[in-house]
């Protein structure tokens, strides 16, 4: 019903050439448009991200939070060659601490992940970043080997969506709900060892030099249950990151 609703709300308010233009819109063409509204090349082609804020995390049973994270901060380091949807990438390290006490963190330096409790082994690193890497994906979309198709359009929180699925080189697949008006990532799904996975996007601001378009709340869902909210409040894009940030603990 609300499909429909959509569809005849469009056909009302577009002329026939402008509902023509919506109707016919691919994937790739889709995916080119989230682009430019996210920064463009400067979005594609940026090459690290810091950010900070904080968190809440929820449990697999009852209303109120397990934890939450006054302080949440994460450094990632991109990979311009990336191919693989869902495995690690790059560089990242994750911080979540409450009252100044460290709650957890995990760090990638390229071959090595660790979290507060050491190093972990390959097998097991892997399937926890199977379940997490997802999103950083689709600034590759426009390179050869990658494939974007157009599902049924959809909505979130009352914006309604274009929904794209990105495949890789290796076959590897990831939903992206892109915003009709703004063209805005405003969600993002793939299918990972925990169950479906997705994410939401709200609350957008746009940085200038580089030209950035950032989503201050993150909403993280597994098989349709709130796993945990990010709200970021400091936002840095190509900025100074010490070496020793990815540098895993001695083991």
């Amino acid at each position: 019903m609300h499909k429909l609703l959509v569809a005849m709300m469009m056909a009302l308010f577009l002329s026939p050439a402008e509902l023509r233009a919506e109707t016919v819109l691919s994937g790739s063409e889709i995916l080119a448009l989230a682009r430019e509204a996210a920064g463009g090349d400067d979005w594609a082609n940026a090459r690290n991200l810091s950010l900070s804020g904080h968190a809440i995390f929820y449990g697999i049973k009852g209303h109120e939070p397990r934890s939450v994270a006054d302080d949440y901060r994460m450094w990632r380091v991109f990979d311009p060659d990336r191919k693989v949807s869902h495995g690690a990438d790059g560089k990242v390290r994750i911080i979540a601490k409450s009252g100044g006490k460290l709650l957890f963190e995990v760090g990638f330096d390229g071959q090595t992940t660790w979290t507060e409790r050491g190093i972990i082994p390959k097998a097991e690193a892997d399937k926890f970043w199977a379940s997490n890497f997802g999103f950083g994906i689709i600034r590759q979309a426009d390179k050869p080997g990658f494939t974007a198709t157009r599902l049924a359009d959809d909505a979130i929180a009352g914006h309604a969506l274009y929904m794209v699925q990105l495949a890789d080189p290796n076959g590897g697949e990831t939903l992206f709900g892109i915003d009709q008006q703004s063209h805005a990532i405003r969600m993002m799904g793939f299918r990972t060892p925990k169950g479906w996975h997705h994410r939401t996007y709200d609350d957008f601001i746009t940085l200038e030099n580089p030209r950035w378009l950032q989503a201050r709340h993150v909403t993280l869902y597994y098989d349709g249950r709130k796993s945990n909210e990010v709200f970021w409040t400091d936002t840095r894009v190509n900025s100074a990151i010490d070496a020793g940030t990815f540098k895993p603990p001695l083991d």
